[in-house]
């Protein structure tokens, strides 16, 4: 049957070269031999069909846990030699199609020993008491390498978390989770907007650390960096989480300068059923808040149709009142060489609170005391007198607390789907979708609210063992975001102004004014015999008479109608619309190259289309476009049976900058069995950020600007000069003008090793790493007069602040160790931790490197997956310190004191509906704390959680 089939399909394929020249001036004759071919293909197809159906035999059923008899969902079933294959349902119930018998079946899944079982009756009801392993280091990791390996052999560090540790581990949002792995800092902007990185260089916003999801650049195209968990998996499509530490651009492209994290759904044919989680708890035990509800819903229903077809859809909600920034501390803004000095709101008149907003406006008031010498009588002889023109006497606005102006309460609502058709049993067709909405805060160059933040990702993708090709796109709509600092300083002259300007934009200052009034009193209090620190507390009492309290009217409705404006049109809006286009792929030429080594190639290309109206961007003309197209391949070959090397490069090319080649070189020596020495030099990069190319932004009293060359017309610098900040306030200005921008690259050196003892129940993993970057990406503080007179450099009332974009000289060094430990205890207990250090060297003087990572950090975790009756009951506890550091931001800079805390949590198996219990709490001691110098307070997180059918 199958050589007459085979003949018919040739005959069909050779159809068009057997047509007589005649026939083609008859369409109908034409039409009628193709339909007459194609009905004998059919036909002789159905009989195939119905041939191999008699000739197929089906093998049904389940697997189950053999010591707790639960039934084991998502096994993989494959016919031993043979690439058919399938799943266990969520009941356990596995059904699979054979030509004949016997089989051998292969039954695996992560937690358990792989087992073989051989068929010889097809009626016989089979059950397979699968048996859980405690065995380490057998996790299958993709990343490292781009093709499946154990982790234990994995040429580079990489850590994994699986959906079974995500379970039981004692933590609100699995996201948390990445924060206790070896080496990882995470900066926390507010409940659902985190930031992780290895190895340092870490902020709200990294554009040094790759965050993928299925295989998708989870970044915001306008901001350049991920957004948190706004957008993304929810916790129950989780299928696992794998982060590579340290330079990864060789295989993932620009941004891997300091890692990358891959995220990965669950596959509806393997993971199948309706599922739901609900967490509720509560939040904000302090004396400034009531304490508030926490609510998180999450529902996936994956559901396979046939074994082609197979579909799912997810859903998470999480609302609750969000922490608040609540740092106090006064600060001394010169662009990012500000820093943290002594005084409050009542001692200094120049209070600049990091966390209150609007008291950033500052002038010298002695700007008007010879106006009020003119009206004040004595006033001249007194202000002589006493030599008040003699030293500067700066007053800032009265600002506003965050709690004053940002609702607090959070909304997140995140809806995916995805549609999966096999093509064949190794090829899988899949389209997607990943949307999100909400509101949080995070921290960035200023403060900022992104309310109706929305952020969508649609994919298509061809997977097959040997190839891929993805392509996909990110649109982003910045909703109704503001920037809360611009905002709340554009409220107050709104309220009352602080100068008057004339059109000409000089100052004419009118009796009505904010700072005409607070001089004013200023001095004729002190020639009524008032001391200095009395003046200014009546001065601002009088300036501030009428000034809207917090939740009035007057405040909300004024307030709310800035927040709504355009940034470029003198409001706090911004109105980012920008989007991301992007198409990859992959073939694996291993079974033609394996003589000499097992060969990958892959390609991509993308583009973003920047669109911020000139709210964040110069874009005021019209969108931006920047495209940017790479190629790498990779070579590896197992020398002997003890040593496997792999080679890796790729290029990669900005429009708007000169392509760059990353190489990467691994080598993993077996020393035994289950001991692993790994060692690689490893080269990543990264052009400048879409933001560090095109920015244009007011932030306080500095404007940040990009590297691109239309810029140096915009601000004028070939006619106005520069001068660096430093030589400025130091009495000595120096010009200065920004070179052409290069891409940033480091590369690294590593030494590591990771191996099984004690019986294969203790898992050690140590590495020590030393990097060199070179063009380092940073921003230099630089002053122009406003008048265009070079004189006047020195003269703070004309002059003004200008940050641009800049590569260090010389090498920027990083180096640091990691080491972890993981030990299974009888009887199910666990007990692990890890340490790790990471210090910076080298850095040019008045740059600001944005390091931002403790030199020491630890975790350590101890818990239990199984105890008591049958097994139901389980724990973990975990414990988190690093030791105080300096942080360095756009926004503030300053030290961040040492960090403790434990979590921990409680859990019941149900396991007639697969379902946990848990009781849980982030932050047991409610020891409140930040980890970004003006981001959210971070306090104890209590809940309880029920999950359905989740195991």
């Amino acid at each position: 049957m199958l050589k007459i089939l085979k003949i018919v399909f040739k005959k069909l394929d050779n159809l068009t070269y057997q047509i007589p020249i005649k026939m083609l001036t008859n369409p109908k004759k034409l039409f009628m031999k193709k339909m007459t071919c194609y009905l004998l293909v059919l036909l002789f197809s159905g009989a195939a069909a119905l041939s191999s159906k008699a000739q197929s035999v089906t093998i049904a059923g389940k697997v189950q846990n053999s010591v707790s008899k639960e039934m084991s969902s998502a096994v993989s079933v494959i016919v031993s030699g043979s690439d058919v294959g399938t799943y266990t349902d969520d009941k356990g119930n596995f059904s699979i199609t054979v030509k004949s018998l016997p089989v051998t079946l292969i039954f695996t899944s992560v937690g358990y020993l792989t087992q073989q079982v051989t068929v010889n009756d097809p009626n016989k009801n089979l059950v397979v008491n699968f048996e859980p392993s405690n065995l380490l280091g057998q996790e299958i990791v993709v990343s490292a390498s781009r093709v499946p390996q154990k982790i234990l052999e994995s040429p580079v560090t990489i850590e994994r978390v699986s959906a079974a540790a995500i379970r039981y581990a004692p933590s609100a949002s699995f996201y948390d989770i990445v924060a206790t792995l070896k080496g990882v800092d995470v900066t926390t902007s507010s409940l659902t907007f985190k930031t992780p990185t290895t190895r340092g260089f870490n902020a709200s916003g990294n554009t040094r650390f790759n965050q993928l999801v299925d295989g998708m650049d989870n970044q915001a195209p306008g901001l350049n960096f991920s957004v948190g968990a706004i957008i993304g998996l929810s916790e129950l499509d989780v299928d696992n989480i794998e982060l590579l530490s340290g330079a990864s651009s060789a295989l993932y492209g620009p941004g891997g300068m300091n890692g990358t994290l891959l995220m990965t759904s669950k596959n509806p044919f393997k993971y199948q059923g309706l599922s739901f989680l609900v967490k509720t708890g509560v939040m904000n035990f302090n004396n400034d808040i009531e304490p508030s509800p926490y609510y998180n819903w999450n529902m996936r229903w994956g559901k396979k149709v046939s074994e082609k077809i197979a579909f799912k859809v997810n859903a998470e909600l999480i609302q609750a009142k969000d922490w608040l920034a609540q740092d106090f501390r006064n600060y001394k803004r010169t662009g990012t060489l500000g820093q943290i000095v002594p005084g409050d709101r009542r001692t200094d008149p120049n209070y600049d609170g990091i966390n209150t907003y609007g008291d950033e406006t500052t002038v010298d008031i002695r700007a008007f005391f010879a106006n009020i010498a003119g009206s004040l009588p004595g006033a001249a002889n007194f202000i002589a007198a006493n030599n008040l023109l003699s030293a500067p006497q700066n007053v800032s606005r009265t600002g506003y607390s965050e709690r004053e102006l940002v609702n607090p309460n959070t909304t997140n609502f995140k809806l995916a789907g995805s549609f999966h058709y096999k093509l064949t049993q190794k090829t899988e067709a899949t389209i997607a979708g990943y949307w999100g909405t909400g509101n949080t805060i995070y921290t960035g160059s200023d403060r900022y609210s992104l309310k109706d933040f929305k952020m969508g990702q649609y994919k298509v993708e061809l997977n097959n063992p040997k190839y891929m090709f993805r392509a996909y796109t990110t649109q982003e709509n910045s909703g109704n975001s503001y920037n809360v600092t611009a905002t709340t300083r554009l409220f107050n002259e709104s309220w009352k102004k602080s100068v008057t300007t004339n059109a000409a934009g000089n100052p004419t200052p009118l009796p009505t004014d904010w700072y005409v009034q607070y001089a004013f009193k200023y001095i004729n209090d002190l020639m009524n015999g008032s001391s200095s620190f009395d003046a200014h507390q009546a001065s601002r009492a009088l300036a501030d008479v009428g000034r809207p309290e917090a939740g009035t009217p007057a405040l909300t409705s004024s307030y709310d109608a800035i927040r709504k404006k355009p940034i470029s049109q003198n409001g706090g809006l911004l109105l980012d619309r920008s989007d991301l286009y992007s198409a990859e792929g992959n073939y694996n030429f291993s079974e033609y190259t394996s003589k000499i080594a097992d060969l990958i190639v892959g390609v991509n290309y993308r583009k973003y289309v920047l669109n911020s109206q000139g709210t964040l961007f110069a874009d005021s003309s019209g969108p931006i476009g920047i495209s940017e197209y790479g190629a790498y391949a990779q070579a590896s070959r197992a020398i002997n049976d003890k040593l496997n090397i792999t080679a890796s490069g790729r290029y990669d090319k900005n429009q708007n900058f000169e392509g760059r080649f990353t190489p990467r070189v691994t080598a993993l020596y077996k020393v035994a069995k289950g001991s692993n020495i790994r060692l690689s030099y490893q080269t990543a990069y990264r052009f400048p950020s879409n933001q560090q190319q095109f920015i244009n932004l007011q932030v306080g009293a500095t404007r940040l600007i990009g590297s691109d060359p239309t810029f140096k017309d915009y601000i004028g610098y070939g006619t106005n000069p520069l001068y660096t900040a430093i030589s400025v306030l130091a009495g000595a200005p120096a010009t200065f003008e920004p070179p052409a921008v290069k891409p940033e690259s480091v590369t690294s050196y590593e030494l590591g090793y990771k191996g099984l003892l004690a019986g294969d129940r203790l898992l050690i993993d140590l590495v020590g790493y030393y990097g060199q970057y070179q063009n380092f990406l940073s921003r230099l503080n630089t002053m122009q007069t406003t008048t265009g007179i070079q004189s006047d450099i020195t003269n703070p009332a004309k002059r003004r602040n200008i940050s641009v974009v800049v590569n260090a000289t010389g090498k920027v060094i990083t180096y640091g160790f990691g080491a972890s430990a993981d030990y299974r205890l009888p009887r199910n207990f666990t007990i692990g931790g890890n340490v790790s250090s990471d210090v910076l060297d080298n850095v040019p003087e008045g740059f600001t490197a944005f390091f931002n990572a403790p030199k020491y950090r630890a975790n350590a975790n101890f818990g239990n997956t199984g105890f008591g009756k049958a097994e139901r009951l389980g724990f973990n506890i975990a414990y988190k310190w690093q030791e105080a550091f300096l942080f360095q931001g756009d926004f503030a800079s300053g030290d961040i004191p040492s960090i403790q805390t434990l979590d921990a949590q409680f859990s019941i198996r149900l396991p007639q509906n697969k379902s946990i219990l848990k009781f849980g709490a982030n932050n047991l001691l409610n020891q409140y704390y930040y980890n970004g110098i003006g981001n959210s307070r971070i306090g104890g997180l209590y809940y309880v959680s029920f999950g359905f059918n989740v195991y």
